[in-house]
């Protein structure tokens, strides 16, 4: 493997191990296997899981039903990595288990954003001049 690979992008590997790791997170959320204040009644929804390149370390990315208490859900979810990662082992039969850290989802958000922005009225009339225009 090159060091070039890394400029590419994940790997064949570290894509399906994430995928594999999100499933087990996803199944443990709906079994609601992590017992915590902050995550009683919540519906968590684990949109992506991103592997370190050595595939130690799965960054999951989280999004509760509705957006409701999210840095609270993930500070929870922190809380008991250590449990969850010893949940997620037995599921995705690897070597060794990655270490699971949680954060907040915001992609939908950033999705929003850049619609707004495509919305606004700047930009709209930018594009309302290139439709203008022959070449």
């Amino acid at each position: 493997m090159s060091k070039d690979n890394k400029a590419n992008g994940p790997t064949q590997r570290s894509l399906r191990v994430g995928e594999l790791v999100r499933h087990a997170l996803a199944a443990m959320f709906a079994r609601g296997d992590v017992e915590d204040d902050a995550l009683r009644g919540a519906v968590i929804t684990v949109p992506e899981v991103r592997m370190s390149p050595d595939l130690k370390l799965a960054n999951a990315y989280i999004m509760p039903l509705g957006g409701q208490h999210a840095e609270e859900i993930v500070a929870a979810l922190n809380r008991h990595r250590k449990f969850v990662r010893g949940r997620v082992a037995p599921q995705i039969n690897m070597k060794f288990a990655p270490e699971v850290r949680f954060h907040v989802d915001d992609t939908f958000e950033e999705a929003s954003r850049i619609d707004a922005l495509l919305r606004s009225e700047k930009v709209q009339r930018d594009l309302d001049e290139d439709d203008g225009e022959t070449d």
